[in-house]
């Protein structure tokens, strides 16, 4: 059986780098199937002209589609399905992603060129659907799956969730089966919990994956890193868990593995205002972590609660301040035009920004979310339809009619108000002493200003105190380029390559 897991974006107005990444369950999927001997290739269609992905399509002419969906690209996703169906009509076409998953009915509505959809983790449920292939009376003993049969949907019972999570295949081992990946960005994110024990009324992320939180072992996710870290050539990577931070006991642990192994690499993550604390924060900054990202949304308490979060205006100062302490950088999200939101409540944001300093921030309005609690309250109250994601062309569907009244007066305030104080840094090594990610952190700030004489021996200290950490060495290539230093930046690319011979940027930059 050849099966095609395939995402397309949607989103073609968008110049960044991030049209070119895949949702990382749907690696993981692949990397399932693949483990379990099928022919299985990812795809990323993104800004694809149709024409192009017909072609791939005769190609590699798939019996069994899988096709992730989520808010952004549902009407995206549904029309990859019918060029899809169309080329390739007698394939299995199957939906999965978060906004598949709570709108199942819309998906497999009248006329669908959707067979099922696995409804929220979905390794379990494609393997078994996979082994069964087109035999739909076989289907209704599969776990987890909503499906057309005989003009009706049937939906089967929930599956459970799986417990150990390290005995999942690691998506890099086969992410070179695949058409359109990025592969020098694509590895950088990966994933180390599942589930959400918050109960945030805008995010679906508790009701998808489970309000218990699983997870990785620390051994497993250095295990993945320094194998990333060979076969692709990352030294950086990002965490993408809600929050990364909820066992405090395991992220010491990984803090200490990538210490002891000297796997020197820089790395950000995502948490709460109330699960992070000293010791933890310092130890993540030995250990590379060099952003933090915080969902603060409000200053404003009345905002907060309305939100449903369990924190106020002080523990988010709080916070904020033991990260600035450890030198950490400090990234916000912020969300704009809830409900209720007046000039006063906008003001309290305001001064929360001027007061924490982030390095950068987001700002997003609120939107409506299938399976979200922001979604179900409104449903029942009448105030949105229950075809509202249906009838709208939009990626996204805000609460607000107008949206976008605060937002950038937020935007404006992140920009303003970012740190501009050098003497922070002798600040963090006196506290902390030696550690590259201080040195990295202030090399570039240096460099960004043009002081190059001051990044320069930010970098040297760390080629000097640890000649085996790529960092320094690559850093200080860059900067020597930038400075028309040619031969001797192309020097140190090869210092680099020496260490992680697949280092893209060092492979670049010494054949400019």
């Amino acid at each position: 059986m050849k099966i095609l897991l395939a995402y397309v974006s949607g989103l073609t107005h968008r110049k960044d780098p991030y049209v070119s990444l895949l949702p990382t369950g749907l690696c993981y999927l692949h990397a399932c199937l693949r483990e379990a001997g099928y022919d299985s290739v990812l795809a990323n269609f993104s800004a694809w002209p149709t024409s192009r992905i017909k072609q791939q399509l005769l190609a590699v002419k798939p019996t069994f589609i899988g096709i992730s969906q989520w808010t952004h690209n549902r009407h995206a996703s549904l029309e990859l399905a019918a060029v899809c169906r169309l080329i390739l009509p007698e394939s299995i076409i199957v939906f999965g992603g978060g906004h598949a998953t709570f709108c199942y009915e819309d998906v497999l509505g009248m006329e669908s060129p959707v067979d099922a959809v696995v409804l929220g983790e979905g390794e379990l449920t494609l393997l078994e659907l996979a082994a069964r292939g087109r035999v739909k009376t076989e289907w209704h003993g599969i776990a987890g799956l909503a499906f057309l049969h005989n003009g009706q949907i049937t939906c089967t019972q929930p599956r459970k969730s799986i417990d150990d999570l390290d005995r999942l295949p690691l998506p890099a081992q086969y992410l070179e089966t695949s058409i359109g990946l990025d592969l020098e960005l694509q590895p950088e994110f990966i994933v180390t919990t599942r589930g959400c024990p918050s109960t945030c009324f805008f995010c679906s992320s508790p009701d998808f994956w489970g309000k218990k939180v699983r997870f990785r072992s620390p051994k497993a996710i250095v295990e993945e890193i320094l194998y990333i870290r060979e076969k692709f050539g990352l030294i950086y990577f990002s965490i993408r868990d809600d929050t990364f931070t909820a066992d405090r006991t395991r992220v010491l642990k990984f803090c200490s593995m990538l210490q002891e192994q000297n796997v020197n690499i820089l790395w950000n993550c995502q948490s709460r205002v109330t699960a992070i604390d000293d010791e933890l924060v310092v130890e993540m900054k030995r250990a590379g972590c060099e952003c933090i990202q915080l969902g603060i949304e409000s200053g404003s308490t009345d905002i907060l609660r309305r939100l449903g979060k369990k924190i106020d205006p002080d523990q988010i100062e709080r916070a904020c301040a033991l990260i600035r302490d450890a030198g950490i950088n400090l990234s916000a999200y912020l969300i704009s035009d809830v409900p209720g939101e007046n000039s006063n409540d906008v003001e309290k944001t305001i001064g929360l920004v001027r007061r924490i300093r982030p390095d950068d921030g987001y700002v997003s309005p609120l939107a409506y979310y299938p399976g979200t609690q922001l979604y179900k309250d409104a449903l029942a109250a009448g105030t949105i339809s229950a075809t509202l994601f249906s009838d709208s062309q939009q990626d996204a569907l805000y609460v607000a009619a107008r949206p976008g009244g605060s937002s950038p007066l937020l935007l404006k305030e992140l920009k303003e108000n970012q740190q501009d104080d050098p003497e922070r840094f002798m600040r963090q090594k006196r506290r902390l002493g030696y550690c590259y990610t201080t040195n990295v952190i202030a090399g570039e700030w240096y460099r960004q200003r043009g002081e190059y004489d001051k990044a320069e021996m930010e970098l040297q200290e760390i080629t000097t105190r640890q000649p085996d950490n790529p960092w320094g060495w690559f850093l200080l290539a860059d900067l020597y380029t930038e400075q028309g230093r040619i031969k001797k930046g192309k020097k140190f690319y090869a210092t680099v390559l020496d260490m992680v011979p697949q280092h893209g940027p060092s492979k670049a930059g010494l054949t400019a």
